[in-house]
């Protein structure tokens, strides 16, 4: 099968090209994507299956610190967070990483070890992506050199919602080389789109398709630093464009909703999206994550209360 960037060769051939592939993909019904997303968010899960729903859900968490007061010290102990989330219960789940700003990934890494969650570390000058390409470049290759295991970059969203397409598929492109490290492999490449800021979900549409392209391994909602970040019909789309994208390719791609999930029943509402929309498939760290922080929180007290019927309450579990 062709690599991807071989595949759609001539849809990127050119500004002009990639504008009519990306304008070609079928316009999104709004109503009813918003009513499925709506109705998916329905489904009631129950016992045994909420217990394992919300051991998936810790699995699948990015735990993020990314404010300008972080410090050594916060990083460590939400390093040491991610490896055992309930210290009185060593069988909870580890998350799948920790994400932090590229100044903080050595400290990240040392603190996570050998344990198996990885460091992910924001790029690209996040949150905004104001930055000439060879800043965003140093920024990744900082992260990268210091032990990054993932690079979340953010698009320009100026340069897309002006239609300069080919801008940001190089930028994207240029961001994945520089994911390369000496000894050949490479940190996974999740690319955010901030689709509170896209304005439309075909936009939403054309930037999922046109991250894909560009070679991400994960195409991720938001940074979670704007109004509204992860929607259930803005994931919910995304989950439609990784589903058709493998029907298409063979590829299969990430999808990480980012900002304002919360509560428990926030996330499983997420994980009915992926099983009933991408599929089964998905339902695996390597290829879904929660962007969050205050979500643990909420899944450690409901795991407690169904393993003992108490529900402790939030001085059970440690402050963010």
């Amino acid at each position: 099968m062709p690599t991807t960037a071989s595949a759609f060769a001539d849809a990127t051939a050119s500004d002009s090209a990639l504008r009519r592939f990306l304008h070609g993909l079928p316009g999104v019904d709004a109503v009813g994507l918003e009513a499925r997303a709506a109705a998916l968010g329905t489904r009631s899960i129950k016992t045994t299956a909420k217990a394992y729903a919300i051991d998936l859900a810790i699995s699948m968490i990015d735990l993020t610190t990314l404010e300008g007061a972080d410090t050594p010290g916060k990083v460590r102990a939400l390093g040491a967070k991610a490896v055992h989330p309930d210290p009185t219960d060593r069988t909870t789940p580890r998350t799948a990483a920790v994400c932090v700003y590229p100044d903080m990934v050595a400290t990240a890494k040392e603190t996570v070890g050998d344990s198996g969650v990885l460091v992910a570390s924001v790029a690209t000058a996040f949150p905004a992506g104001r930055a000439a390409l060879d800043v965003k470049l140093a920024d990744v290759g900082d992260a990268v050199a210091a032990g990054a295991d993932e690079i979340d970059m953010v698009i320009d969203r100026g340069a897309f919602l002006a239609g300069k397409y080919l801008k940001v598929y190089e930028e994207i492109r240029a961001v994945k080389v520089a994911c390369e490290r000496a000894d050949g492999t490479r940190a996974r490449l999740k690319v955010i789109f901030e689709t509170g800021e896209l304005s439309t979900y075909d936009n939403i549409r054309r930037a999922s398709w046109l991250g894909m392209i560009a070679g991400a391994d994960f195409i991720k909602t938001s940074t979670g630093k704007v109004g509204v970040n992860a929607t259930p019909p803005n994931t919910l789309l995304m989950l439609e464009a990784v589903r058709d994208f493998r029907l298409q390719t063979g590829v299969q791609i990430g999808v990480k909703p980012a900002g304002g999930i919360r509560t428990s029943k926030d996330a499983v509402k997420f994980l009915v999206l992926v099983n009933e929309t991408a599929g089964p498939d998905w339902l695996d760290n390597h290829w879904f994550r929660f962007g969050a922080s205050s979500l643990l929180n909420d899944l450690l007290m409901q795991r407690q209360k169904l393993a003992t019927g108490r529900y402790s309450g939030p001085d059970y579990v440690t402050v963010d």
